[in-house]
């Protein structure tokens, strides 16, 4: 397939990608836009061309938000894709066209990108079966890894969409109450034990009405597409506060998400099958046939406040054990009503291996073995100063697919005055 824009081979945003993203020039509006090797291709400008893309697509294109484009259906969205792949190849709409070419490509560099979506409501979950053992044996030494239910439910809570940040965005470092002395009254301040969690963000689609399910075999074609996400989490914070309704402080400071949403289309030929799931099989309402995972490769690299830069955690995103589809099957089953641009947050994705832990609670092991870095310096946690930054990529024949860096440095603490 030839493409009007210039890459290197293994550029990131090939014209098999085509990730969806808003960004701003200067002082203009939003804009919607794909990218296309270092460029971004305008779909407002492209939408208020005549007869390019169907009325109502034309109009969701020049909102400055995708949400309105993801409310439309599967096959909208692929027609979109086959349109616009069409306008960038050989012979197509811009190649004809120079003024409108030299109007619609825009470099990556003269732009701002934000958050592409109004993200009205994000689910985080807890799918890694590695993970959940992991902080089983961290945290139940004495009993069963995981808990009773795991294996039998994609186990979620609600986040708070606010604190979601596009990536760049740096996050301060949260006050709460903690207790490191369990014999000791609660104490409150900056958290000592900011950790990031290596996670994936599926963006919904066409969302359900309030009461009607979304059967798991039609879930793969209400999910748009994915990003790089960053579950920051307190875990002083969350330890003190969880029992008994879960996640609260230790989660809702921030989160931050890739700027680049690559489509389902982009994924298809990196469908994978999961982990089995025999021993106990799902119910039926969560029973899938097709593939539900994809190969995506992992990667998460901190650079440190003494100017160390290394990669810590090596993992992907095939060895979740429930699949998003099952995940957001058994969302709506209750008859919960998603809506476009909504999120639904993997969990933390770890692999079977030390080096594929995506969390630092993981490969520090609760701070018994601390990561090392060039320098000399340690890390049990992130400290202030540290960014972290996680990259997404499958790698095709002759080409991959790239997400954008999910990146965000941990500010100090605002000191607190009672």
């Amino acid at each position: 397939m030839s493409c009007i824009v210039q890459y290197v081979p293994d550029h990131p945003f090939p014209i098999q990608n085509l990730p969806y993203g808003v960004f701003v020039k200067g002082g203009d509006a939003p804009h919607i836009g794909v990218a296309i090797g270092d460029f971004i291709l305008d779909l407002n400008v492209l939408a208020r061309e005549q007869g390019v893309f169907p009325p109502q697509v034309a109009a969701a294109l020049q909102e400055p938000t995708m949400n309105t484009f993801m409310g439309l259906d599967y096959d909208t969205w692929k027609q979109t894709r086959d349109t616009i792949t069409s306008a960038l190849t050989a012979g197509g709409l811009l190649a004809g066209n120079e003024a409108l070419k030299g109007a619609a490509l825009v470099r990556q560099r003269d732009v701002k990108m934000v958050l592409p979506a109004n993200i009205g409501d994000y689910t985080d979950c807890y799918a890694s079966r590695e993970h959940a053992t992991n902080l089983g044996k961290m945290f139940r030494p004495n009993a069963a890894p995981l808990l009773e239910n795991w294996l039998h439910i994609p186990v979620g809570y609600h986040g708070r969409s606010s604190s979601i940040v596009v990536s760049g965005t740096p996050l301060t470092r949260p006050n709460g109450q903690k207790r490191p002395n369990p014999e000791a009254p609660p104490t409150f301040g900056p958290s000592a034990a900011v950790d990031f969690e290596l996670e994936m963000a599926a963006y919904v689609g066409t969302g359900n009405e309030l009461g009607e399910p979304i059967p798991v075999a039609e879930a793969h074609k209400k999910i748009f597409g994915f990003s790089t996400f960053n579950d920051w989490s307190a875990r002083d914070i969350q330890k003190w506060e969880y029992v008994p309704l879960g996640p609260f402080l230790g989660k809702n400071f921030g989160s931050t998400i890739s700027p680049w949403i690559v489509t389902t289309f982009a994924l298809e030929p990196f469908r994978v099958a999961g982990p089995a799931q025999s021993e106990p099989e799902p119910l039926p309402y969560l029973r899938d046939s097709t593939p539900g995972n994809y190969d995506i490769n992992l990667t998460v690299t901190i650079n440190t406040k003494e100017g160390d830069s290394m990669v810590v955690s090596n993992s992907n995103y095939k060895y979740m054990y429930w699949s998003v589809f099952q995940q957001l099957a058994h969302h709506s089953v209750n008859g919960c009503n998603m809506r476009p641009g909504d999120v639904i947050a993997s969990g933390t994705i770890s692999g079977p291996t030390e080096g594929s832990y995506g969390s630092m609670i993981e490969l520090a092991w609760q701070g018994t073995k601390p990561v090392k870095f060039p320098s000399g310096a340690e890390r049990k946690m992130i400290q202030d100063g540290d960014t972290v930054v996680m990259n997404a990529e499958c790698v095709g024949n002759g080409y991959r697919i790239g997400f954008g860096d999910c990146s965000g440095m941990v500010l100090p603490a605002k000191e607190l005055k009672f």
